[in-house]
């Protein structure tokens, strides 16, 4: 299992990004198709701040690991995060 966490205070920034991690968790699913990715919205500050100082804009977390800061990630990214989250699992492999 993947834990994500889109962080944001505004809640069109954390759409969009949601929109990616959805993207590229449904282009993951025929390699990985036993693969379950968690997305949580951290929308109050107190949540945020426990990740990063920047509220402006968004960032990411898998698996508790702060991956992008203020900016919007791309898709090659996230699946690049993505990834390697399932390599650092160890109940997760490729078929």
């Amino acid at each position: 299992m993947i834990d994500l966490k889109i962080l944001g205070y505004h809640s069109a920034q954390r759409y969009a990004v949601r929109q990616t991690v959805v993207a590229v968790q449904r282009a993951l699913q025929n390699e990985y198709p036993g693969l379950k990715i968690v997305i949580m919205e951290l929308k109050d500050w107190v949540h945020i701040e426990k990740y990063t100082p920047v509220l402006s804009a968004p960032s990411l977390v898998v698996n508790e690991k702060l991956v992008c800061v203020g900016r919007f990630p791309s898709r090659q990214e996230v699946l690049g995060w993505i990834r390697s989250a399932i390599e650092e699992s160890s109940g997760l492999s490729k078929p």
